[in-house]
C-alpha cells in the first residue's frame, strides 16, 4: 500500500448505519482537517490529464474538485442536486446504493470539445459519476476521466461506467 493510500486510510471515519441502516458511511471530515492529507490528495488528483474544466459533484465532491480545478489551471463547475442552480440547466436522474436523486449542471457550463475531469469523494455504485458523464456529454463536454478520493470496489461502480478511465487513490 503506497503512502498516501495509507494516510488517506488513517483519516477516514467508519459510520455505520448512516445514513440508513445497513450503510456504511466513509466520512472524509478528519482527512479535510488534516491540511498535509488534504494537500496530499489534492495533489494526487491534479495532473492526471490536461483538462479545461474539473467538474465537482455536490457536496463533498466540491470539497476536492474546487482546489484540484486550482492546482490545474482549469475551470470548476458545480453539478448539484436538483433545484440548486439558479440558470438554465440539464438533468439527470439515477439510483444509489440507498435511494434515487437527480442532479443538474448548467447548460452553458460547458463549450464545445471541453476536455472535463469529474472529481468526486466516493466511488460506489457509480450511479451518480454515470449521470456526471451523461450531463457533461449532454452539455458539449468530453469526459476525459474520473478521479475519485475512494473507490467501494464491492460495489462494482467502475462497471457502470463503460469506458471512462476511473483513477481512484484508494481502493477498498
Amino acid at each position: 500500500m503506497s503512502e498516501l493510500s495509507t494516510m488517506i486510510l488513517d483519516r477516514i471515519r467508519d459510520v455505520p448505519d448512516y445514513p440508513k441502516p445497513g450503510v456504511m458511511f466513509k466520512d472524509i471530515t478528519p482527512l479535510l482537517g488534516d491540511p498535509v492529507a488534504m494537500a496530499a490528495v489534492v495533489d494526487g488528483l491534479a495532473g492526471l490529464y490536461e483538462v479545461d474544466k474539473i467538474v465537482g459533484i455536490e457536496a463533498r465532491g466540491f470539497i476536492l474538485a474546487a482546489p484540484v480545478a486550482y492546482r490545474a489551471a482549469a475551470g470548476f463547475v458545480p453539478v448539484r442536486k436538483k433545484g440548486k442552480l439558479p440558470a438554465a440547466t440539464l438533468e439527470e436522474s439515477y439510483d444509489l446504493e440507498y435511494g434515487s436523486a437527480t442532479i443538474e449542471v448548467h447548460r452553458d457550463a460547458f463549450t464545445p470539445g471541453d476536455r472535463v475531469l469529474i472529481v468526486d469523494d466516493v466511488l460506489a455504485t457509480g450511479g451518480t459519476a454515470q449521470a456526471a458523464v451523461e450531463l457533461v456529454r449532454r452539455a458539449g463536454g468530453e469526459v476525459v476521466g474520473i478521479a475519485v478520493l475512494m473507490e467501494l470496489a464491492f460495489l462494482e461502480g467502475r462497471e457502470r461506467l463503460d469506458g471512462i478511465p476511473v483513477h481512484s487513490l484508494v481502493i477498498v
